[in-house]
């Protein structure tokens, strides 16, 4: 393998992951479920497969096992003499000359993932998705079956091993290699500071961007646990978190697996022989490209928003029989652009209110009404957006992170006096985080003025942004940030100190609490924990393909900034952990060592 990378995580609210996951059992019920998600062929398609691997299985079963070892022998003599011919080479004199051993490839270099090719990507064909063949998944239906498996398992003491317990916070990750991608369930046990890998799911595409949701696909209105993953493919799949060794999701958003999905298309070449690419029309039904960005509120919780590079946002109503088309698609929102990088809900206001979308194209970040779209109000960038967030603090204030590394705050009450054009309305503040793209980017839930970014210079940085109100007149008064946290030619304050600016009557003052290079490689994602209990704990991976959770309560920096602050709300920060609060996943090799 090349490489690996972790493209995107989220946090599942501590409570609502099932104590006691339940095992994937493929019986008749779910064939025929299956079936109808598959859409027209599927279940017979299906059933067939089931039937050739019972006959596989079958015929295994009656070789022996004498042979099985004799051909495994023989194989294990070839591979041995295959690599000796790798190792070296052998002159007249009969010695043997070594071969140097290759360069160890660099964890940074994501080239073999093509990310700036993504959207010239060719088809697999037909049923592809999560209805790629079976037999490729479940050769044996039992693995005390498996000759080849000489320790047994034990389902008491497996069951025991997958229980949760009430303090375990459940943790997804979208990891990918050279050739598999792959949903990544960690179970993060605070009291004794530990991270493992609870369980996997494989998936059939490179995935992009996954979100959490409680509402189950189908007229059911009970609460769940569910993971939405977009991707390369431009379906977007639901599936059970608390369901251990899936197969099939538990909806498909976007066209049936048996139908052949649009790809671009080669047009002849251009004066340089190059292939010309003439990518899919975007349509109302589904996405025709890669999906760049999911969001769901608690607010609407059978409404799920997507956004993608064929330029469109989506709405889709959860409450649809799967493969489901989308109840409402946008085409023009981010018009003249050519993908729509980021959407999110405005999870901090009712349903009652207005402006409760926030989209990104490559340039444009605007602020919209699901009901009259047309009424939106945008800015126009000067550099690529990377993400957007809203302030969970105020239901008009929002976040840009750019590729540059700066990092925006606007008012979208600003943002325009005209609806439905763009406008150069000046951010709040400016706050230069990163040397090279901001491609992280969260705001506390827990506590006001606490800002996560990360960036591909591979820094996590924490950012303390206070407000207060202060007397005097209410003369606005020039931004002059801490030069150090905020990029002002005019600042002549010293790096490292704090500068406040007093605006309408508002004393404001930003600073970088504390920076720590994580291990990760160049920073993708970072989120902060939803569980209160742990307000200063939050979780990072990028390009190493590792996740780390960084509880910052043991940084002594951001216990002086914000341990008051929350003593203020009737909280208090925990103990000082070890190892600076860090923990990653044990490698089971180490600990065995």
């Amino acid at each position: 393998m090349s490489g690996t990378l972790i493209s995107a995580l989220v946090w599942v609210p501590k409570g609502r992951a099932a104590l006691k996951p339940k095992r994937y059992n493929l019986d008749e019920d779910e064939i025929q479920r299956v079936g109808k998600l598959g859409g027209p062929g599927a279940l017979e398609k299906l059933q067939e497969e089931m039937a050739e691997v019972d006959l596989s299985d079958g015929e295994q079963n009656q070789s022996e096992g004498s042979d099985d070892w004799e051909d495994l022998d023989s194989e294990d003599d070839s591979a041995a003499e295959s690599k000796d011919d790798e190792d070296g080479q052998t002159d007249d004199d009969g010695d043997v000359e070594m071969k140097e051993d290759p360069e160890p490839s660099d964890p940074n270099d994501l080239s073999a993932f093509k990310l700036d090719k993504y959207d010239e990507e060719d088809s697999k064909g037909v049923a592809m998705g999560a209805f790629a063949n079976i037999k490729g998944l479940a050769f044996y239906k039992d693995n005390n079956d498996d000759p080849y498996i000489t320790l047994k398992e034990d389902d008491d003491d497996e069951e025991e091993e997958l229980e949760l317990l009430p303090t375990d916070q459940m943790l997804i990750s979208a990891r990918t290699t050279s050739d598999l991608s792959s949903i990544d369930f960690h179970v993060y046990d605070d009291p004794n500071t530990s991270l493992t890998v609870h369980h996997d799911l494989l998936l059939p595409a490179f995935p992009l961007c996954v979100e959490w949701l409680d509402f189950p696909s189908g007229s059911s209105t009970h609460s769940g646990n569910f993971i939405a993953v977009g991707g390369f493919d431009p379906s977007i799949e639901i599936w059970d978190a608390d369901l251990i060794d899936g197969l099939y999701p538990q909806a498909i958003l976007g066209p049936s697996p048996m139908m052949e999905k649009p790809t671009a298309k080669a047009l002849g070449t251009g004066k340089k022989k190059r292939k010309q690419i003439v990518e899919p029309a975007a349509q109302d039904e589904y996405h025709t490209r890669p999906v760049l960005g999911l969001s769901w509120t608690p607010h609407h919780r059978n409404l799920l928003l997507s956004c993608s590079a064929d330029a469109t946002v989506k709405l889709w109503d959860l409450t649809r029989e799967s493969p489901m088309t989308a109840l409402r698609s946008w085409n023009g929102v981010h018009q003249g652009e050519e993908r729509v990088q980021a959407v999110e809900w405005n999870k901090n206001i009712g349903s009652g209110l207005d402006k409760a979308v926030l989209s990104a194209g490559e340039r444009t970040v605007k602020v919209w009404d699901t009901r009259s779209v047309e009424d939106w109000i945008g800015v126009k960038l000067s550099s690529d957006v990377e993400c957007v967030k809203w302030d969970p603090w105020s239901s008009t204030s929002f976040y840009v992170s750019l590729e540059n590394g700066l990092i925006l705050a606007y008012d979208s009450r600003t943002l325009s006096s005209s609806p439905g054009s763009l406008s150069s309305a000046q951010p709040k503040f400016t706050i230069s985080a990163h040397d090279s793209a901001a491609s992280a980017l969260d705001v506390s839930p827990h506590i006001p003025g606490l800002l996560l970014t990360g960036g591909q210079d591979k820094l996590v940085k924490l950012w303390n942004i206070l407000e207060e109100e202060t007397e005097g007149s209410n003369v606005a008064v020039t931004n002059v940030p801490n030069s150090e946290t905020v990029k002002d030619p005019s600042s002549q304050t010293k790096k490292g100190k704090k500068n406040s600016t007093k605006i309408q009557g508002r004393q404001r003052e930003i600073s970088m609490v504390t920076s720590r290079d994580l291990g990760v490689g160049k920073v993708f994602t970072a989120r902060f924990s939803p569980d209160p209990d742990t307000p200063l704990t939050l979780a990072a991976a990028g390009s190493r393909a590792v996740v780390q959770i960084w509880d910052a309560a043991s940084n002594p920096g951001a216990r002086k900034a914000f341990g008051e602050r929350l003593s203020k709300m009737g909280r208090r920060l925990g103990e000082v952990k070890k190892g600076g609060g860090v923990v990653g996943v044990v490698d089971e090799s180490d600990e065995d060592d």
